[in-house]
């Protein structure tokens, strides 16, 4: 009898092993991937309302958004959803949440009322502000996400939401090749704080890693191929001899290398921002619909793999794909209004590989799983929105 259902057992992976290695040749393949998420930001005048945006993303199958404040109209339509919230406080506030009792009142206002049925797993403390244009803020950011998390413990929630801040990559004094990462001087004091805060607390370090800057800024020495993922020869890190055949891991990697210079070896690094403008000015090199495509259809399919950079090859890590939608309302070059996925009216600015179930023909029962196409090209990528 056991050989029975042995031979039965075997017989259904190889029907499942040649039912997956069919769709893939077709270019579609059914799969939730955890560590995929979209940064919805809402800088524009003519956007849906949160209720149609949280019937894109279901349709998508996307478990995880990122917002950039509180917004109690997406907090309240995304109640009862699978949808994981990663929120934000806005930078301007942090001066007031210095105070633990403004904290608190923060959190039981903007939080509490809204969890467990809203799934809000994330509270992003500010956003760059180690490298943003107003340094006097700079101050407020820890003591800020101290009296944050005090007002999470005293509620009960610190074992549901974590807390962080997201930052530029600009952070780094040395980014290249990985081993070299290290942190600015004039950052290093507050990153170490920041660092023991994040490892006490469990809370990973978010990096806003935008490889089309560094393409933008030395398209004659940077090949495309590199930065967008596709086959290229790769470069080599003379110190550790890891190959690095795209840019971003090797801008994840330095994050990583630039923590163990100060002593933290052991926190996790996720991606809150990437993306590629599929329009620009005239000095904005491969701002393209076909350049964007690539670089999100690339980032998609190693998301879809869970594979981790080549100094944490075993460990996977979460990538937020910017953005959902184009803002028109966006200040700075054209490239700032064209990073969505989306435009306004939820039409498609380009095909990464994500269908909506509504896209499927009837044949296709895909209720319970997440759907996302994938042509010989495409790869994978979180996206915020």
């Amino acid at each position: 009898m056991s050989n029975m259902f042995s031979r039965i057992a075997m017989t259904n992976s190889i029907v499942l092993l040649l039912f997956s290695l069919t769709f893939l040749e077709h270019g579609l393949l059914f799969q939730r991937v955890s560590s995929l998420g979209i940064n919805y930001g809402q800088v524009g005048d003519n956007l849906p309302p949160p209720d149609k945006v949280l019937q894109l993303l279901s349709s998508l199958h996307i478990n995880k958004t990122r917002i950039y404040d509180t917004n109690p109209r997406v907090l309240t339509s995304f109640a009862n959803s699978n949808i994981e919230l990663f929120v934000t406080v806005e930078n301007e506030m942090l001066p007031s949440l210095v105070d633990p009792q403004q904290a608190l009142q923060w959190v039981t206002t903007r939080i509490k009322p809204y969890f467990p049925a809203t799934k809000i797993g994330g509270i992003a403390v500010g956003n760059e502000l180690y490298t943003d244009d107003d340094s006097s803020l700079i101050g407020y950011l820890m003591p800020a996400m101290m009296s944050i998390h005090g007002a999470l413990v005293q509620t009960g929630l610190d074992k549901y939401i974590q807390v962080s801040t997201p930052n530029s990559l600009s952070v780094l004094q040395e980014s290249y090749p990985p081993s070299a990462g290290c942190f600015r001087p004039e950052v290093a004091g507050v990153m170490t704080q920041l660092l023991g805060f994040l490892r006490n607390t469990n809370s990973p370090f978010w990096i806003n890693a935008y490889p089309y800057f560094a393409y933008k800024d030395s398209p004659t020495k940077i090949p495309l191929d590199y930065v967008l993922f596709n086959p290229n020869p790769g470069m080599v890190d003379p110190y550790t001899k890891y190959r690095y055949d795209n840019m971003l891991y090797a801008q994840v990697d330095a994050v990583i290398f630039a923590m163990a210079r100060l002593g933290f070896k052991d926190i996790e690094v996720g991606v809150s921002e990437t993306g590629w403008p599929s329009k620009g000015d005239g000095d904005e090199v491969g701002a393209t619909v076909a350049n964007a495509a690539v670089y999100n259809k690339n980032i998609l399919r190693r998301q879809l793999q869970n594979e981790g950079t080549p100094l944490r090859p075993n460990l996977s890590f979460d990538v937020y794909l910017f953005a959902l939608f184009n803002e028109d309302l966006k200040p700075g070059p054209t490239s700032e209004r064209n990073y969505g996925l989306y435009q306004p009216d939820e039409t498609m600015t380009y095909n990464v590989g994500l269908l909506s179930s509504s896209s499927l023909t009837s044949t296709s029962t895909t209720s319970s799983t997440s759907i996302i196409s994938l042509t010989s090209s495409a790869s994978t990528v979180c996206i915020n929105i």
